[in-house]
């Protein structure tokens, strides 16, 4: 029997490309979103986790449908890309709610199940922007940096439980997210690309699944770029 997985904001871009992933490795699937429609082979619960009875919500259902999650992938995410001068309150607030105490909220309801059954992964999709830092992304790279420390504590707090926690840090990855970046900007970071190329979804996906199977059983608290040696030594 697969396990329960649930992957915050997974109707599009890396987060679908990593529930895919799970499911063709034989996992029972969720996934959580705002707009959009999730993916036909999974089930979908509408949530948004900067709200913590829509995160109640969902837990619920997909426990019906699947049981307690075994595997969570915290990936839900938004950028709201200014200069510090203009950046406004909202500007700050709304990015570092949903990527960073969205992540905090979802972690800390997987890890009730996760306690009863002594198991666990706890999985939290960062940004190579997180450790290099980027000009007009000061609200962005805060709550992706933020998710290393979060997952680095949970590490060390529910490591004798049987529960892991460890980041995934894409780098520049051709997504609906990354597509919204000025021109300028895509072409300075493919040019600062070792590789000499983006990362795939399916690329990222793929470590996320190796992070949750067996294999990856004594990995915690690690931090895992997945970016072509864009965020090298970072």
């Amino acid at each position: 029997m697969g396990r329960s997985v649930l992957v915050t904001g997974g109707n599009r871009g890396i987060g679908r490309a990593i529930a895919e992933a799970f499911v063709i490795a034989g996992d029972d699937v969720a996934v959580t979103y705002r707009s959009g429609e999730p993916p036909s082979d999974v089930v979908g619960v509408r949530c948004d986790v900067t709200v913590a009875d829509q995160v109640e919500s969902a837990f619920a259902e997909v426990e019906a449908a699947h049981g307690p999650v075994e595997v969570l992938v915290a990936n839900a995410g938004i950028t709201r890309d200014t200069l510090l001068l203009r950046m406004s309150e909202d500007d700050w607030s709304a990015v570092i709610d949903t990527n960073l105490t969205g992540a905090f909220r979802v972690a800390k309801r997987a890890t009730r199940g996760m306690l009863r059954q002594r198991r666990g992964r706890l999985i939290f999709i960062s940004s190579v922007v997180g450790l290099l830092g980027s000009a007009g992304q000061v609200n962005y790279a805060a709550s992706k940096a933020g998710l290393v420390g979060m997952a680095r504590s949970l590490a060390r707090e529910l490591g004798s439980r049987g529960i892991t926690a460890n980041v995934v840090a894409p780098g520049f990855v051709e997504t609906d997210m990354t597509a919204e970046l000025p021109e300028e900007k895509q072409a300075e970071y493919r040019a600062a690309i070792p590789l000499g190329r983006p990362t795939t979804a399916a690329e990222v996906a793929g470590v996320v699944r190796w992070l949750a199977s067996e294999e990856a059983a004594s990995i915690t608290g690690a931090l895992i770029p997945v970016d072509g040696g864009l965020g090298m030594g970072h």
